[in-house]
């Protein structure tokens, strides 16, 4: 692993730039769990080539072999560690007892269902839980003020509908990652339909007391608004025009949305209708967790080892 102090003010606006200082942070185990999937293996094969990731491949040893040598992935076969395991149950518990041992830094899902690599990382026996809820943050590029630059999305990937509780612990967990990203006073929108607190939508509600919390300082350095509607969370015209002036609106880093279907549509609404990549990491565990959707490319997968990698570094030097 390289040794390289990382300066977590720079700000972060684009996946070339999170690929750059990945590197300069890399490589870091990672290890890919079940990794008999062409695009896993790709990924893998880039992370490596880009000095980001050391790729442990885990599973049968055979068929990633042949899976890589069919995908031209020489090198890839040549740099990675290979550790057998038998069935899907089985790569994840090793992954688990790998990372709870210091022999990877971060979890990569491959040819696997999410909740059975998330069974081993919640199983205290492997020793990955904290006193944290699990929650995915997505990363995605957005151009709508004219400039490019990061902005998350969470959580669409794990909590389906988040109690006040656990939306506090959600919007902890996303604060750390963009952090990571030198966002060192991140503003984050607690999303809902309407800008209006009404009890008719529980939401906003949710988003008015954690909006209180934070103005009370229960986060830390951040600046916390909603509820706000997806137009003014994201454009300052639309925020000027419905009076909103508080410095969140229209500028937002971070949605925090109501539940999992609505951060699942709009993850997948920037992808696939706005044409971003994306960077996805589960925060809350002892190290980084990457959950990729089978659909995700390889350029997707490469970005969001690179996303671990920095926020493994950030994590490490915020603990000491």
């Amino acid at each position: 692993m390289a040794n390289v102090a990382a300066d977590f003010s720079v700000v972060i606006c684009g996946f070339e730039e999170l690929r750059g200082l990945a590197r300069r942070l890399g490589p870091r185990r990672v290890a890919v769990v079940m990794a008999e999937d062409e695009v896993a293996l790709q990924a893998a094969a880039g992370a490596l080539e880009l000095g980001i990731a050391t790729p442990v491949l885990i599973g049968d040893r055979e068929r990633i072999q042949k899976c890589a040598h069919e995908g031209g992935l020489e090198k890839l076969i040549a740099g990675a560690e290979f550790r057998d395991a038998a069935s899907s149950t089985d790569a994840a518990a090793l992954a688990a007892k790998m990372a709870r041992a210091g022999e990877a830094d971060i979890l990569l899902k491959g040819h696997l269902r999410t909740d059975e690599l998330l069974h081993c990382v919640l199983d205290r026996q492997y020793e990955l839980r904290t006193d944290r809820l699990l929650s995915d943050v997505l990363l995605y590029e957005d151009t709508l003020s004219g400039q490019r630059r990061l902005v998350g999305i969470t959580d669409g990937g794990l909590n389906v509908a988040p109690t006040l509780e656990q939306k506090r612990q959600i919007l902890m967990n996303a604060l750390e990652v963009l952090r990571a990203i030198g966002m060192e006073r991140p503003r984050v929108a607690i999303m809902s339909a309407t800008e209006a607190v009404t009890p008719a939508v529980p939401s906003t509600v949710d988003a008015q007391a954690l909006t209180q919390a934070a103005a009370a300082g229960d986060f830390g350095a951040c600046q916390v608004f909603g509820p706000l509607a997806l137009d003014n969370a994201l454009t300052e015209w639309a925020a000027k025009a419905k009076g909103i002036t508080n410095p969140v609106a229209g500028h937002a880093d971070c949605m925090l949305v109501p539940n999992i279907e609505s951060g699942n549509l709009l993850g997948k609404a920037v992808k696939y209708l706005g044409g971003s990549q994306c960077a996805h990491v589960v925060a809350g565990a002892r190290v980084p967790v990457l959950i990729p959707s089978r659909v995700e490319s390889a350029d997707d997968k490469v970005n969001a080892m690179a996303l671990g990698v920095i926020y493994s570094a950030y994590a490490t030097s915020v603990r000491k």
